[in-house]
Order: structure tokens, then C-alpha cells, then sequence
């Protein structure tokens, strides 16, 4: 055989190996590519499958509103007109979490509502009207929050909510309501409950010390501070419940509410309470704190449940 001729041999065969390789490169590169498109097409299908489970689990979930509903046992006009409550509630649903939400006002004004920031959340919310100063003596105020969150006990499993899962909250009067009846516990023993039976007390910027509007009926000025009967921090003790106080920025609040809370934190943590936390929003006021505190409401609740 001529050199030419092996030559010719080595070249061909060589060509059939490139030809070979190439061809084998190019069928994994399909195969490749198949299994990537097919990858994706599965992962694209799970992910739409997942967002249409959220979604279609979203829209099963309806909620409805119960308006003035009447929670007093007193027969006077002022009390029929005034104490009234609203549930908003999920439809369908059993054991819910509960939040019952005092309005704020000093005491004085305010009407209830359901908070924007706790619709939605799978949670049952009953929003309270009280009477108010100067119609009627604070201690009113106080056993209509001890009446309501009662009523709420014993009549919440009708619209889906848990009893063993009640919270309390509201906001500045509304806050400072929550406090009086999560820790002197003769407002809510008057009508069979035990304060420490509920599951939190979520007070947002509420006065600490006496309220304003109580000490002004009295002639003293809403700068000069006093602890009385009616002060929450007159009552500080041992609770079983947690307590979550939640504060605007201190340098931007009314009439030093940061400091009431934090000293009010203080005494509580050294009484016993290692389930008591306090929260300064920083830059936000006494008003707008609200808005960034349901944030907080939600995730202490959520944390609480577990």
C-alpha cells in the first residue's frame, strides 16, 4: 500500500470521527435543550399551579361585617345608642384569631371602625364603641371595654372566632382601655372573665399614667402627671397574658406617651412579666404610629399562636 493511499485512509476516517463527534454534540445539545424546555415548562406549570392554589384559596375566603350590635345590659338611652359593636368576620371558618379594637379619641370622641390593616388576615375583628367624657365618669368607659370584650367571649364561636384566641388592642384612649382591663382584673371579673384568660393585650400609644380627660374633669392639667386607681401603672403586676405596648417616636409623641410606656415596660418586666415587649416607631407621631404598628400586631399575634 502506497503512503498516498494510508493517507487517504487516515483523512476519511478521520472525517468520519469529526462527523461522528459533531453529530453526537448536536444530539446532546437537542436532548440538553428538550430537557431544559421541558424543565422550565414544569417548573412555569408549578409555579402557575401554586399561584392559581393561592389564588383560588383567596377567593374561598369571604368575609362579612355584624353591625351595632348591642353589648350592655343597661337600659338607660345614652347606653343603648352608644354601646354597640361591629364583627367582621371570615366566612366558614372555626377557631379564628380574635381581635377586639378600641377606637381612640381621648376619651372623649372617636367611633368605631374596622381597621383597614387587619381586614383580610384570616382573623375575626370586633370594633367597639364606649361612652364618653364628659357624659358619663371614666370608670363608664372602662367597665363598657370590660363589657364588650365579655360579650365578645361568650358570643364570638358564632362567627368563627376562638375564645381561647381573644387579643385586645386599641389605639391612644383605645390603647390606654386595653391596659386598665388586662391588668385590674375586677372590670372584666365583674362579668365572669378572668383577664389573664385572654391570649394578649396589644396597647398602641396609650396613656400609662391617669388619663388626661380624667384629670381635667378633676381641674388638673394635662402636664401634671398622676397615678391613681385610674392609672394602668397603678396596677402593674404578674399577668399570665402578654402584653405588647407599642409607641410613635419619642421625640414625636403626645405629652411624653413614649416614656409613660417605656417605664410602664420597666416596671411590668421587673414584676415578673418576661412576655412583655415595648416598641418605639421612630418617626412617626402619636397619630400616624398606627398605620406601621398593625404590622407589629400582626406578627406578636402570629408569634404568640404558634
Amino acid at each position: 500500500m502506497t503512503i498516498r493511499r494510508v493517507f487517504a485512509i487516515l483523512l476519511a476516517a478521520s472525517v468520519a470521527a469529526v462527523a461522528s463527534a459533531t453529530a453526537a454534540s448536536a444530539s446532546e445539545s437537542e436532548s440538553s435543550t428538550a430537557a431544559s424546555a421541558s424543565e422550565s415548562s414544569t417548573a412555569a406549570s408549578a409555579g402557575e399551579s401554586s399561584a392559581a392554589a393561592e389564588s383560588a384559596k383567596s377567593k374561598e375566603i369571604t368575609y362579612a361585617t355584624a353591625e351595632n350590635i348591642s353589648y350592655t345590659h343597661n337600659t338607660d338611652a345614652y347606653s343603648q345608642s352608644r354601646c354597640k359593636l361591629d364583627v367582621y368576620y371570615p366566612q366558614g371558618v372555626k377557631n379564628a384569631p380574635v381581635v377586639v379594637w378600641f377606637h381612640g379619641g381621648g376619651l372623649t370622641g372617636g367611633q368605631k371602625h374596622i381597621p383597614e390593616k387587619l381586614k383580610g388576615q384570616g382573623m375575626v375583628i370586633v370594633a367597639v364603641n364606649y361612652r364618653l367624657i364628659p357624659n358619663v365618669k371614666i370608670a363608664a368607659c372602662i367597665d363598657d371595654a370590660a363589657a364588650a370584650v365579655a360579650w365578645t367571649v361568650e358570643n364570638i364561636k358564632e362567627y368563627g372566632g376562638s375564645p381561647k384566641k381573644i387579643f385586645v388592642s386599641g389605639h391612644s384612649a383605645g390603647g390606654y382601655l386595653t391596659s386598665m382591663i388586662g391588668l385590674q382584673k375586677k372590670w372584666l371579673d365583674k362579668y365572669g372573665v378572668d383577664a389573664d384568660k385572654l391570649a394578649g393585650y396589644i396597647p398602641f400609644s396609650g396613656q400609662m399614667i391617669s388619663h388626661f380627660a380624667y384629670r381635667a374633669q378633676m381641674g388638673v392639667s394635662e402636664l401634671q402627671p398622676m397615678v391613681d386607681e385610674f392609672a394602668p401603672l397603678y396596677h402593674v403586676r404578674k399577668c399570665k397574658a402578654p402584653f405588647v405596648f407599642i409607641t410613635g417616636d419619642r421625640e414625636m409623641e403626645m405629652l411624653g406617651r413614649y416614656e409613660e410606656n417605656a417605664y410602664m415596660w420597666r416596671m411590668m418586666r421587673l414584676a415578673g412579666n418576661e412576655d412583655c415587649k415595648l416598641f418605639e416607631l421612630q418617626g412617626y407621631n402619636h397619630g400616624d404610629m398606627a398605620e406601621p404598628a398593625f404590622h407589629i400586631l400582626l406578627n406578636e399575634i402570629k408569634g404568640i399562636l404558634k
